[in-house]
């Protein structure tokens, strides 16, 4: 059953519904390659009886007619959703032992439309970082990476933080994967990996039961192989939930439908402020690339201005960490996880969080304390929000020219694991692209597009108005279909 794992969604969907084969049929083969790619380290916990009992469940609604969106389809959760009974981990030392009494709003909706549940998978720690070198559990390693599996002669990052999530999706363990995105962290693993990540307006999907890095930036979104399997998976995803106040009450589309193929007519936003100076060739060039596909489908570029991208970095890296430092602030060893006694109460809080909370995390908690206290609220904290919604500004301004934004997604291909680690600046300016639309709340996809002069993957991002996924999906399969990508990672289940 090795082909039943290099399905897409679609396809599986049909070949269940043709009764090609059953979903414990396809969980089997899917339970099988989650074992396989254990050497990639995408897997916290991996959850097989589970799955399979979930899908001869699945089966035997099916058998009574009761056919669900998602319906035997198996996937994996990125390890920041809370899932009852299962341990949730935010891949930090911290949380190590905490099993949820509940389950979160993103993944409750998969399972009530048939997904069926392989593990959780790695991530960033608290979802912070570019290379899914931060994690508790170990680094995970890129399928792209060269060379002999367990001895490759350059371990490739698979992008962050949801790189556990790429990493099973581009190495066939899973049909898709949750994903979470506070400055990129969807889009930028899924260019790195040749695969489909779509970042959903702020407040299209609940944050109920995510565990919070940046609260007013995550957004949940999917992981997958093609845009209408994003299509498909995003629906289910989507969703008004009153227990989140951020939630927005708003009727979900039905995303595949709007995937056409007909852009004739649309407006194409070139912002120029992105011609970043040093931009690699090769992404300037996959750029132009993207520009002649839309024109050739029927649709029409228009230069924008987007004049307060160059402070959104900036800008992230205060509002991102002043937001961490304050839900981070939870965790001091009373409630739930990690415990280091102390001789008295601080020292307790002082001993849980120093062996609790990784480097990355510790740095970010200080930054945003730092710009969080009272002598620098003003300074710092506060004229980041004003910048903030200068940069919300000028999209409004640019959808006023066009229909969709074309970017690219990353400004270079998977780099080393190491190669940044001494450097946190240049590991923060691997989001200078994806930063920007997480800090308007606007969604946001990244498209295989082709390959680098190193064989590696090269994404393109399509960014869209409030709540029009629609459009974004659309424009996305247009230049999937057109850039045809065939190139596949070297290790796959």
């Amino acid at each position: 059953m090795t082909g039943l794992t290099h399905l897409t969604m679609a396809e599986a969907l049909d070949g269940l519904a043709k009764k090609e084969f059953t979903a414990v049929e396809l969980t089997e083969a899917h339970v099988k390659a989650v074992e396989t790619i254990r050497p990639l380290n995408a897997f916290i916990t991996e959850t097989p009886e589970q799955a399979l009992a979930m899908a001869k469940a699945s089966d035997a609604r099916r058998a009574k007619g009761e056919v669900g969106p998602m319906e035997g389809l198996p996937i994996a959760v990125k390890d920041l959703f809370c899932t009852k009974g299962v341990p949730t981990t935010a891949a930090s030392h911290i949380l190590d032992g905490f099993k949820p009494e509940y389950e979160s709003t993103v993944t409750s909706n998969l399972w009530r439309d048939g997904a069926v549940m392989l593990g959780k998978v790695n991530l960033d720690e608290f979802a912070m970082g570019s290379a899914n070198i931060t994690s508790h559990h170990g680094n995970v390693i890129s399928p792209w990476s060269p060379g002999e599996v367990g001895n490759w002669s350059r371990q490739l990052v698979p992008g962050g933080s949801s790189g556990g999530s790429a990493a099973a999706v581009a190495a066939r363990a899973a049909l898709g994967a949750t994903g979470t995105d506070t400055g990129g962290s969807i889009r930028q693993p899924a260019a790195f990996t040749g695969i489909v990540g779509i970042k959903p307006t702020y407040g299209r999907c609940s944050r109920w039961g995510v565990v919070a890095f940046a609260s007013s930036l995550d957004q949940a979104g999917p992981m997958t192989r093609t845009v209408e399997d994003a299509a498909i998976m995003l629906r289910s995803m989507c969703g008004f939930d009153p227990k989140d106040s951020t939630s927005v009450d708003m009727a979900v589309p039905d995303f595949r439908a709007a995937l056409t193929g007909d852009i004739r007519g649309l407006k194409v936003g070139i912002p120029k402020e992105y011609r970043v100076e040093g931009m690699p060739a090769e992404i300037a060039a996959i750029w132009d690339q993207g520009i002649e596909w839309l024109k050739q489908a029927g649709a029409e570029p228009v230069e924008i201005s987007l004049p307060h991208t160059k402070y959104a970095l900036a800008t992230y890296y205060i509002v991102a960490p002043a937001e961490a430092s304050s839900n981070l602030a939870r965790y001091d060893g009373l409630r739930y996880g990690l415990r280091v006694e102390g001789a008295s109460l601080k020292d307790m809080y002082e001993n849980t969080r120093g062996a609790g909370f990784g480097k990355e995390v510790r740095r970010r908690i200080l930054i945003g304390t730092y710009v969080l206290s009272a002598g620098y609220y003003d300074a710092y904290y506060n004229k980041a929000r004003q910048v903030r919604t200068r940069i919300k500004w000028d999209f409004d301004e640019a959808f006023k020219q066009c229909d969709v934004i074309l970017t690219p997604t990353a400004p270079s291909t998977a780099f080393a694991i190491g190669e940044k680690m001494d450097d946190p600046i240049q590991m923060y300016l691997n989001d200078v692209f994806t930063v920007p639309a997480s800090l308007a709340g606007l969604p946001g996809m990244s498209v295989p597009a082709g390959v680098g002069s190193d064989g590696l993957p090269l994404g393109l991002q399509l960014l869209g108005r409030p709540f029009d996924e629609e459009t974004v999906l659309r424009v996305g399969q247009v230049i999937e279909k057109a850039a045809a990508v065939t190139a596949t990672p070297p290790f796959m289940a």
